[in-house]
């Protein structure tokens, strides 16, 4: 996708949809050491292996038996925290304000992917962001789509939707995370304010 076309999906996400979840387990976790930086970079995230690594489970969610959540990978831009995890495929509904339609998992779905966006020092979510995941194999784009605003009572607000990856492998992860779009306080009024692009690779192995 280019960049003018994926800046324009960028901006409808931001004006609209919300996606409502009931998945996981909530994980709180404190940092601290804000960065008030300027300017958007591209930067690293820290990968992890998607087999033989237990990050705690998460509930039955309307019958579907839990895998393990994986933590992918985790990036700071000028003091947000970026989280990237991945839990058992789940259903869920995506409204408009006015209707809803339901996304269902198939049996080729891999997992659900959570990106969360905090501030790095006080733990509160993020909202308002946009979320654009790209996952490669060998160079080639497998998974190229939007991660939706969620809302779940066990996890809380985060950027999530089902991925299908093509079988096991090595794979690349790419955030784009555009600026959130509202009002703000004064302490973020220096921050956020280009699009930016975290990395990170993984290793997948389907659960047996």
């Amino acid at each position: 996708m280019g960049k003018l076309r994926r800046g324009a999906a960028l901006a409808v996400l931001a004006a609209g949809s919300l996606a409502l979840a009931g998945c996981g387990s909530a994980h709180k976790s404190t940092t601290s050491g804000m960065s008030m930086g300027s300017g958007a970079k591209k930067s690293g995230m820290t990968g992890g292996s998607m087999a033989g690594m237990n990050m705690g489970s998460s509930p039955t969610v309307a019958g579907i038996k839990p895998i393990p959540t994986q933590n992918l990978g985790t990036g700071n831009w000028q003091g947000m925290k970026i989280t990237a995890q991945a839990m058992t495929p789940i259903p869920f509904i995506v409204s408009d304000g006015t209707s809803e339609h339901e996304v269902k998992p198939t049996k080729k779905t891999s997992f659900h992917l959570m990106v969360r966006l905090a501030d790095a020092q006080t733990n509160e979510p993020l909202p308002y962001a946009t979320v654009w995941t790209t996952i490669s194999k060998n160079g080639k784009v497998v998974y190229d789509e939007r991660q939706w605003p969620m809302l779940s009572r066990y996890i809380g607000p985060h950027y999530g939707n089902d991925v299908t990856l093509p079988g096991a492998g090595h794979y690349t992860l790419s955030l784009l995370v555009s600026p959130p779009v509202s009002a703000r306080h004064v302490e973020y009024q220096h921050v956020w304010l280009k699009p930016h692009r975290v990395n990170m690779s993984f290793t997948w192995r389907p659960p047996s």
